[in-house]
């Protein structure tokens, strides 16, 4: 699977309660029992707060011409992991190694703005960041 088909499916968070309902006008007020309210929001919680990090055009390109593999391993979830932590330190752009893959990420966006591949590491010198996060 290409990256740019794995994150157009992504995009396409389904939400459910296993309790169909009928469409509602903007304003109109729908009453449920409380259960179902709570797990509504703890569903819609947990796709909300397990929010991923996107990745720009030009990373996707990145990924795809250097045949970057972040779906059929712990890539994503790592990378995911590392602009996390970068966040919590107040970074704003970050350079995230997870395996011998480097991503240039802007944590501010939680997006990915490059990558570059093991082979093209050697001689790169990464600039306009203010962390290097190690996953």
């Amino acid at each position: 699977m290409l990256i740019s088909e794995y994150l157009a499916g992504r995009s396409q968070i389904s939400v459910s309660t296993g309790v169909s309902r009928p469409s509602y006008e903007q304003g109109e007020h729908v009453q449920g029992s409380g259960e179902q309210a709570a797990n509504f929001a703890e569903e819609l919680k947990s796709k909300l707060g397990s929010k991923e990090v996107e990745f720009s055009s030009h990373a996707i390109k990145r990924l795809e011409s250097r045949q970057i593999d972040v779906i059929g391993n712990d890539k994503l979830e790592r990378l995911n992991k590392g602009v996390e932590l970068a966040a919590e330190k107040g970074s704003e752009e970050s350079l995230i190694l997870v395996d011998s893959t480097a991503f240039i990420v802007s944590v501010k966006n939680n997006t990915v703005i490059t990558t570059v591949s093991a082979e093209d590491l050697k001689g790169n010198v990464f600039t306009n960041i203010d962390s290097a996060v190690i996953v």
